[in-house]
């Protein structure tokens, strides 16, 4: 006979927010950002996301979880025994801090009841209610039927070379969730792909030449900022064309400035960053950049940018349109951009794509869209393909009811540009831990977390992680 329990999640939760906070400040103040500049044999992405997971694992450790380091690079906390394996996956690493910062984005500030700092929303914040969730099952003594992992990565935002070590050494779980994205559910997430746009050498010997551009910081953040110079030995239009600049700043909502250097023009443009899975939700640095040059500058690198990627997220000028009933739109951000005279320059531009094409279409279409430059196309990175659970998965209704229980609103599934862990599972989906409504601050500048509704995701993940685990 099946013995029903009553068990006050919010109450549980609530009576250890404090600890829970207190140990997500601890991770914030880790710049856990890829650094494999500094990489050593010991922490082969950089001494900060070690620091990071080694941290979260201590957590545990004092708990009294059993947990488990792969190489410094990944890692677990278990619970439980079972046939299954039931894996939570989140990720200990962040973009770059990056500038526009009101704060410093790596000493978190407690403000208006949210917590400012890199990683707060995506995902140390999410991460952490997860914990929270799987330490009152422990504390609890809760009944469980299957192995529990909650299992780290570090290095999510870019190879996911954590992942990869620890799915060579440890078995994959055989169902799970990423606390990594929002509610009610992600259960269908796009391909993603960055390709490198590589262009013939020009050279900056005329005046009115283009002698560098540069701009971005990470091939899944729009770039906040771009720089360019350019060749003008003639001043004596410096002021008109200031004020030519300054109203085009003015009338899309950017600031920047023109600086001389001898024969030298510096042109400094901010836009706004955000994450490269709906680029509509920034003001891309470089092509407005670029755009603004090539009224001026006639070179087939800002040619491209300006007339073949400006303003048009979802790749029509390209030739890589695409879409279908499930997954929506193909979607296109370019993020890093570099440019010097006499020097092969290239592109890398971020997709997010639909079952309706692939990367091989990506590249044959768009290949064709250049052949005027001679420009060359081809993978930067690797490619991860579109992943879908169908809505009627035991997992996807699972969740859904939980998440309707917990907040009185209507759950549905949804597909998303981004990319989780949950696609590593072949029923994996994401689960939270952003609410409807609520600004998506992800790479952005000032980021942050509502406390609320940190404390409201622990509280749906310790009842789903006991309800899929019971």
């Amino acid at each position: 006979m099946e013995i029903k329990m009553t068990i006050d999640w919010q109450a549980e939760v609530d009576s250890r927010k404090d600890l829970m906070l207190t140990r997500l400040v601890e991770l914030l103040k880790i710049d856990s950002s890829r650094d494999t500049e500094h990489g050593t044999k010991e922490a082969p992405l950089g001494p900060g996301p070690r620091k990071a997971l080694e941290t979260m694992l201590g957590f545990a450790k004092e708990d009294g979880f059993t947990t488990k380091n792969v190489e410094n690079v990944a890692g677990h906390i278990e619970y439980g025994d079972g046939d299954e394996i039931f894996g939570i996956l989140g990720h200990m690493d962040e973009v770059p801090g990056g500038d526009g910062w009101e704060t410093n984005p790596f000493e978190p500030v407690i403000k208006d009841d949210r917590i400012y700092a890199r990683g707060a929303s995506d995902d140390k914040g999410p991460s952490m209610a997860a914990y929270l969730g799987l330490l009152i099952i422990k504390e609890l003594g809760l009944p469980v039927s299957k192995k529990i992992r909650l299992i780290f990565g570090t290095d999510e935002e870019s190879e996911w070379y954590g992942m990869e070590r620890y799915l060579a050494t440890e078995k994959t779980p055989d169902f799970g969730f990423s606390p990594d994205a929002e509610f009610p559910i992600i259960n269908g997430e796009k391909g993603i792909a960055s390709f490198k746009v590589e262009l013939p050498a020009i050279n900056a010997d005329s005046d009115l030449a283009l002698k560098s551009f540069t701009s971005g910081i990470k091939e899944n953040m729009i770039p906040r900022d771009a720089t360019a110079v350019i060749v003008a030995e003639d001043a004596s239009s410096d002021d008109r064309l200031k004020e030519i600049y300054a109203d085009y700043l003015a009338k899309n909502q950017l600031t920047g400035e023109i600086t001389r250097d001898g024969n030298d023009l510096k042109f400094y443009l901010v836009g706004k960053s955000a994450h490269a899975l709906e680029p509509k939700a920034g003001l891309n640095a470089a092509t407005f950049l670029a755009e603004f040059l090539f009224d001026t500058v006639k070179n087939d690198f800002l040619n491209v940018i300006a007339n073949y990627m400006h303003l048009d997220s979802r790749g029509h000028k390209l030739g890589i349109n695409s879409d279908d009933a499930k997954m929506g739109d193909l979607t296109i951000s370019p993020d890093l951009f570099e440019f010097t005279a006499g020097e092969d320059s290239h592109i890398i531009i971020n997709v997010r794509y639909p079952q309706s094409t692939n990367t091989d279409k990506v590249i044959d279409k768009a290949t064709a869209e250049l052949s005027e430059f001679n420009a060359k196309i081809s993978l930067s990175g690797h490619a991860q393909g579109p992943h879908y659970v169908p809505a009627d998965d035991p997992l996807v209704k699972t969740l859904l009811d939980i998440y309707e229980e917990h907040t009185g609103k209507k759950g549905q599934e949804q597909v998303i540009g981004g990319g989780t862990y949950g696609r590593i599972l072949d029923r994996g989906v994401a689960f939270g831990a952003q609410f409807p409504g609520r600004e998506n601050v992800m790479h952005q500048a000032n980021e942050y977390m509502a406390i609320d509704d940190i404390v409201n995701a622990a509280v749906i993940y310790a009842h789903a992680i006991y309800e899929l685990a019971k």
